[in-house]
């Protein structure tokens, strides 16, 4: 089990980037508009960095849904490697086989 800390502060980060995505997308589209004055695109990177860090996207950590594990994650189940194993031991996975030979 991760720490709790870890995991909450992942959760707040993800509030943050809901709460502030539309507003960066705006400002990161006027900053990529080549025909807009350098002026204004100069402005819009100001206020880009001004925002809060914890609101951008990149800063979000992928973590296991059932333990909070943050390395060997798999994307499409949502969960690290040690967490699907221990489910499909148990044939809690759907379409997951132990396989023998």
């Amino acid at each position: 089990m991760a720490k709790v800390s870890a995991i909450d502060k992942n959760l707040k980060r993800q509030k943050q980037v809901a709460k502030s995505a539309s507003r960066r997308a705006r400002l990161n589209a006027i900053v990529k508009d080549k025909s807009l004055p350098i002026e204004e695109r100069f402005d819009a990177t100001l206020k880009l960095a001004q925002m809060p860090r914890n609101g951008a996207k990149i800063r979000l950590r992928n973590r296991c849904r059932v333990t909070g594990r943050p390395r060997g994650y798999y994307r499409k189940l949502g969960m690290s490697r040690i967490a699907l194993r221990d489910l499909a031991s148990f044939g809690q996975v759907p379409g997951v086989v132990k396989s023998s030979w």
